[in-house]
C-alpha cells in the first residue's frame, strides 16, 4: 500500500490531511477536485519496478504498493485491469505515423475502463465501512460500479445508480442485470450527476461520481502504469484519449507523472484529448486559453453518450493533463465518430463504442493540425467495448449479402 500523505485542491493548491475532507475543497466548491498525494521519495526507495513486473497478479492490483488500499480483503474479486496492448501497424500506416498501439480497456469485466475507478472506490468503501455506494453515469461508470459491487463477497454493499433515461438500452440492461437499484432520471447527465451528489450528502452514501471522488483517479491511473510496463517502460510520444468529464485523461496523466517521479520512465507522453463537436467545452476553453475553473455549463448534443458533458466535472485535471504535457484538445463530428467505428475495428480488431472510436477520428484531426507528427509513436486508449451501443454500430455499416443456399449464388454475390 502507498500511504496517503495529503489531499491537494487542484484549484488553489491548498492541502488537507487524509480524512479532513472527503471530495473537494468546500471553500471553493466541486471544481476544486483533489489530488491524492504520496511520499514519492519513500516510494522510490521502497518499491521495486522489476518486482512489480515479475508479479503473478494479473490485475490492476499488481501495482498495490502504489495504490491507497491497505486491506487486501477489501479488494473486489473481479479481474480488473491487465488489459491487452495491441501493436497495430495497419493503423499506423493508415494515419501515416511511425507506430501505433491500442490499449483495449473494453476487455475489462463490465466492458470499460471505468471498472478501474469502480474497483478502487468499492475497495475504499469496504475499507472505510460504507454500506451504500452511488454514482451518476451515462452508462459505463454505472455498469462498472454495479458489476464490481455485485462481485463483492461477504459484504452487504448496496449500489444505487442515477442514469439519464436516454442512455443506451444495452447499458441500462447491464445495470439491472447486476442487481443495482437504478433510477432513470428524466433529464441530462449533468442533472443526474447533481441529483446523485445531493442524495449522497443527504443520506450519507459514498459518492463515486467522476470529478467528485478523488479515488476514481487512483483507479484510472493504473491504465498508464500498464501502458508503460507493457512497452517495457519506453513510453510512446503521444497517448490519445476520448474526453467527457475529463477524469480518464486526468488519471492517465497522473499515472505517467507518478512513474516519472519514481524514475521508472524518462518522460511523460503528450496527451491528446478528443471530444465530440456537439460536446466540446474543453476544446473551446483550451483554444481560448481559458482557466478550466472558470468554465460554465453549456448545452450539448452528441450520439457519443460516454463523452457527453455540458460541464466536465474533472475539467481542471483534464486541462492540466493537456497543458502540462504540451498536448492538445481536438473536436470531431458525430458523423466522423460513427464512420470511425468500423474503420477502427477493421484496422485493429478492436470493436469500440462511439466515444472510444472517436480516438481514431481525433487522431486524424490532430495530425492535420500538427499536434501529432508523422515520426511519432502513438497509443490509442480504447475505453469501452462496442457492444455497449450496438445500435450505433449497426448504423455505421451496411447489411450483409443475401444469398440462396447454393454455391452459384455465393459466387455471384462475391463476384468470384
Amino acid at each position: 500500500m502507498a500511504e496517503v500523505q495529503a489531499l491537494r485542491d487542484t484549484v488553489t493548491g491548498k492541502t488537507f490531511a487524509p480524512g479532513e475532507v472527503e471530495y473537494f475543497n468546500p471553500d471553493v466548491g466541486q471544481v476544486a477536485t483533489l489530488d491524492v498525494l504520496y511520499d514519492y521519495d519513500t516510494l522510490r526507495a521502497s518499491v521495486d519496478r522489476d518486482a512489480i513486473a515479475a508479479s503473478n497478479t494479473r490485475t490492476m492490483w499488481r501495482y498495490g504498493p502504489l495504490l491507497p488500499i491497505a486491506d487486501s480483503d477489501a479488494i473486489p474479486p473481479l479481474a480488473v485491469g491487465s488489459t491487452p496492448l495491441y501493436h497495430t501497424p495497419r493503423l499506423a500506416d493508415d494515419l501515416g505515423i511511425a507506430a501505433a498501439w491500442v490499449k483495449d480497456d473494453g476487455a475489462n469485466p463490465t466492458g470499460s475502463l471505468k471498472d478501474r475507478a469502480s474497483a478502487m472506490v468499492v475497495a475504499r468503501a469496504l475499507e472505510t465501512g460504507r454500506s451504500v455506494v452511488s454514482t451518476a453515469s451515462t452508462g459505463n461508470a454505472a455498469a462498472a460500479l454495479a458489476g464490481v459491487g455485485a462481485s463483492v463477497n461477504n459484504h452487504d454493499l448496496e449500489i444505487v445508480i442515477f442514469v439519464p433515461e436516454t442512455a443506451p438500452e444495452a447499458k441500462i440492461a447491464q445495470l439491472l442485470v447486476y442487481g443495482a437499484r437504478v433510477l432513470l432520471v428524466q433529464g441530462t447527465y449533468d442533472q443526474a450527476f447533481d441529483l446523485c451528489y445531493e442524495v449522497c450528502q443527504s443520506e450519507g452514501w459514498y459518492c463515486r461520481n467522476t470529478g467528485i471522488n478523488p479515488y476514481t483517479t487512483e483507479g484510472k491511473k493504473t491504465a498508464a502504469y500498464e501502458i508503460a510496463e507493457q512497452m517495457n517502460w519506453q513510453v510512446p510520444d503521444v497517448v490519445v484519449v476520448s474526453v467527457g468529464d475529463g477524469s480518464i485523461i486526468g488519471g492517465t496523466h497522473k499515472g505517467f507523472v507518478e512513474l516519472h517521479k519514481l524514475g521508472w520512465i524518462e518522460r511523460v507522453p503528450r496527451l491528446v484529448g478528443v471530444q465530440a463537436v456537439g460536446s466540446s467545452p474543453l476544446v473551446k476553453a483550451w483554444e481560448a486559453g481559458a482557466d478550466a475553473a472558470d468554465m460554465q455549463p453549456e448545452e450539448v448534443h452528441t450520439l457519443a453518450d460516454s463523452i457527453s458533458a455540458g460541464l466536465p466535472r474533472d475539467r481542471v485535471k483534464a486541462m492540466r493533463a493537456v497543458r502540462e504535457t504540451d498536448g492538445a484538445f481536438v473536436a470531431v463530428t458525430d458523423e466522423a465518430i460513427v464512420s470511425a467505428i468500423p474503420a477502427f475495428a477493421q484496422l485493429t480488431g478492436v470493436f469500440a463504442e462511439p466515444s472510444c472510436a472517436a480516438v481514431y477520428a481525433g487522431a486524424g484531426r490532430a495530425i492535420e493540425l500538427g499536434f501529432i507528427r508523422p515520426g511519432e509513436r502513438v497509443v490509442f486508449l480504447s475505453t469501452g467495448n462496442g457492444l455497449k451501443d450496438v445500435r450505433r454500430a449497426q448504423q455505421s455499416v451496411s447489411g450483409g449479402l443475401s444469398v440462396a443456399p447454393d454455391i452459384d449464388s455465393v459466387r455471384n454475390a462475391l463476384s468470384l
